[in-house]
């Protein structure tokens, strides 16, 4: 966590700034260099749990090795009550905790008897859960369940498998499907190094750090065979069979199966394959979508796994739309290509996450003829010129490179968006693809509103005021919105504040202890520094902005008036603060210069007191902020935001979204659960930009800031709680994941 920052700070920024200008090919060297995989091997045949715990808390083992503890406050309580210091050094890794917990620390708890029957309650707990046999849904059994593909997985910080969004969305999907019981396997790759660290130095310049995976102890287990010989699948890469190991992670009843081609029986380049999430070139990329898409349906036939629908979230695992086809041909060889695409289309549904042409993944031709040879093709029974087709919007049209969303376009029976608006612009975008239908709007493609794990991402002292209003069984109350709305507003104002207060103060906590770690080194220390204790008001109206340091999600508009923003952060009765966090991709060279931009703004004020930015986003840091701020800012760049999930948790713990009207905040904001930012009108970039930045200062000067600090005889902000139940009320039954889940099979999976 850093400051924004000093004077000396600023000259530095400004002379930077014109040499990263005039140096593009320094630059570029130094993101290749960050980008450059570690080349000392280790291999990891397993993730064996090897510390000797006391008997009566061998339980602690087995609650480990599933992340079903991570969305349980009582699962979680049990790792951080172990030890609240060591539990935060180790980023919250039940694992690496109890590996590296001391043997008498370990002892004196097995003595603490109200633990020790904390341990086994929840074991037990843990066990009725996952003993349930899944339900059936029409043709979705456990016999043949969905099987979900996605690229990454953020199913907690203990595993870094995730960059952002979606893989944080996906984690979420495999969490609701285990909660609901539904028939689902998922499938994706295990990144040794992972995304990067964010480390942002003196100067502003985003750095970054990568992150062995495999020097940590993680809930993994390695898949066997009857034999008990590690399942290991193959796929043809650059002339040669490339070997990928399958590791599994259990989230709650969900299997979630992570190929990992880091074995010594490959070639050096190849283990790196699965190196990095995002960090490679379009080679990289290109036989890392073909391991997921092509080796993750090998491997859940080596498993005799067969699923009932594949589910492509994302483009990125599109190639195994081709691999389904190839077996079919194969067992079936008087059929044609045609008949392969019929079969293949009535099995396979289609997630794009993507609302603009260049954010889809694409190849050029030679790239994609090295990474499949004439016998992959000619399996298919056509020809190299038909093969490549498959992935363009024009077939005919040899100048157009493949592109994974095209292909998975033509081979699912059902393509869907991720929130009403973003299914009309995918109609829009994919209108051509289509050349019987006339109009967009009759164009294919529905719309599945993302939503998030409600039991995840709602704060334990929320679900704590939940457990004492509503009954321990809210999250079950949530699948009835009416009775969920009529519930919330009947809890008290005051409690409601009071817990709102309480998160606040753990965020404000939280940034000081991340200011001061990162000032003395000391990450385990309790004691307050003088300048950090300065950091923050919990008196002062909170406004948070996370998100992926993107040219479209506007970074920048806040900072279009610094007269003006700083004249907020001043008012000596209404005053402002903000808490910033996000990433620029490693090679995005706009986005680290927005950052350092941010990073310059003069403190001559106070400034520096009321406004930090936390580095290295994560869910941690995701965690904490959405628990604890008042307002969750989104200014993206209409119709650019996809959905946007970020703003929903912030809403269930009730933080009021003062967002422009995009993704899934067109369809949550009623006018009295939050604050709109401009219109739904479409203009050039230029006017909308300068018309939006205007319309986000009138919302914060006349409508934000005043209903925030306009309280009560009691010293209650009556209108501003009245704000938050209505939003905590309606938005979140509407952005549950559960919903979400139940949305895809009821309306895509399952066939009539």
């Amino acid at each position: 966590m850093v400051y924004i920052q000093s004077k000396t700070f600023r000259k530095t920024f400004y002379k930077n700034k014109k040499f990263m200008q005039e140096s593009t090919a320094e630059t570029d060297k130094d993101m290749k260099a960050a980008l450059s995989p570690l080349t000392e091997q280790n291999f990891r045949t397993d993730f064996n749990f090897k510390r000797e715990l006391p008997e009566n808390l061998k339980d602690l083992e087995t609650i480990s090795e599933n992340f079903y503890w991570s969305w349980s406050a009582e699962g979680a309580d049990l790792f951080r009550d172990l030890s609240p210091t060591l539990w935060e050094k180790v980023e919250q890794n039940p694992r690496e905790l109890l590996m590296k917990m001391r043997v008498l620390r370990l002892w004196q708890k097995s003595t603490d008897e109200d633990y020790v029957a904390r341990v086994k309650r929840f074991a037990e707990k843990q066990a009725r859960y996952l003993s349930e046999p899944p339900k059936a849904f029409g043709n979705i059994t456990a016999e043949h369940p969905v099987a979900y593909f996605c690229a990454e997985y953020g199913v907690h910080n203990s595993l870094p498998n995730y960059s952002g969004g979606l893989g944080i969305l996906a984690g979420d999907h495999l969490k609701s499907a285990s909660d609901l019981n539904m028939p689902l396997v998922a499938v994706g790759l295990l990144y040794r190094y992972g995304y990067f660290r964010q480390k942002i130095a003196h100067d502003g310049w985003q750095e970054e750090r990568y992150q062995d995976l495999f020097l940590s102890e993680i809930a993994l287990k390695p898949v066997v065979d009857e034999t008990g010989e590690r399942v290991v699948i193959k796929v043809h890469i650059r002339g040669r069979e490339v070997g990928a190991q399958a590791w599994l992670a259990s989230v709650g009843r969900i299997r979630l199966y992570l190929l990992d081609t880091n074995i010594p029986q490959n070639d050096e380049i190849d283990r790196l394959i699965t190196g990095h999430l995002y960090g490679g070139d379009s080679e990289t990329r290109i036989v890392q979508e073909k391991v997921l898409g092509i080796g993750g349906v090998r491997l859940l036939r080596r498993l005799g796994i067969e699923p009932a629908v594949y589910h492509l979230n994302e483009g990125h695992s599109a190639f195994l739309t081709l691999e389904l086809a190839r077996e079919f041909l194969e067992a079936n060889g008087d059929k044609s290509f045609e008949d392969a695409v019929r079969a293949v289309r009535e099995r396979c549904v289609f997630t794009t996450h993507t609302p603009v042409a260049a954010g889809n993944d694409v190849f050029a031709p030679e790239l994609l003829e090295a990474c499949f040879d004439g016998k992959f093709i000619e399996a298919l029974k056509i020809s190299r010129e038909e093969f490549f087709a498959l992935g363009r919007t024009d077939p005919q049209d040899e100048k157009e490179w493949f592109g994974m969303t095209p292909l998975a376009l033509r081979m699912a029976r059902s393509s869907n968006g991720v929130s009403e608006k973003h299914g009309e612009v995918s109609r829009k975008l994919w209108h051509k693809m289509f050349p019987g239908i006339e109009r967009p709007e009759d164009v294919p493609i529905t719309h599945i509103t993302n939503g998030v794990h409600a039991p995840t991402w709602i704060a334990p002292v929320m679900k704590t005021l939940y457990e004492k209003r509503i009954g321990e069984n809210w999250p079950e109350l949530l699948r009835d919105p009416k009775a969920w709305a009529e519930a919330v507003e009947k809890i008290p104002d005051a409690e409601i504040w009071n817990v709102h207060r309480t998160l606040k103060n753990l965020l404000i906590a939280f940034i000081r202890q991340r200011t001061l770690a990162k000032e003395t080194g000391l990450h385990d220390t309790i004691n307050e520094h003088e300048d950090t204790n300065k950091l923050f008001d919990a008196d002062v109206l909170t406004i948070g902005f996370a998100r992926r340091v993107a040219t479209y999600k506007r970074w920048n508009l806040l900072m279009t008036d610094l007269e003006r923003l700083l004249r907020l952060v001043d008012d000596r009765e209404r005053p402002v603060q903000f808490v910033f966090a996000g990433k620029a991709h490693p090679q995005d060279r706009h986005g680290k210069l927005v950052l350092q931009e941010l990073m310059s703004i003069n403190h001559d004020s106070n400034w520096q007191n009321r406004a930090v930015f936390i580095e290295d986003y994560d869910q941690e840091v995701a965690r904490y902020l959405v628990h604890g701020v008042d307002v969750w800012m989104n200014v993206p760049r209409r119709p650019l935001e996809a959905s946007g999930t970020s703003g929903q948790k912030a809403a269930m713990n009730g933080g009021l979204n003062f967002s422009v009207l995009d993704g899934w905040w067109i369809e949550g904001y009623n006018g009295r659960n939050g604050f709109s930012i401009g219109d739904l009108s479409e203009k050039s970039e230029e006017e909308m930009d300068r018309e939006d930045a205007a319309a986000l200062y009138e919302v914060l000067e006349n409508e934000l800031i005043p209903a925030f600090y306009k309280k009560d005889e009691n010293g209650l902000p009556v209108e501003w709680i009245g704000r938050m139940k209505n939003a905590l009320a309606t938005l979140t039954p509407q952005f549950s994941s559960d919903r979400m889940v139940i949305d895809y099979f009821e309306k895509i999976y399952v066939r009539e």
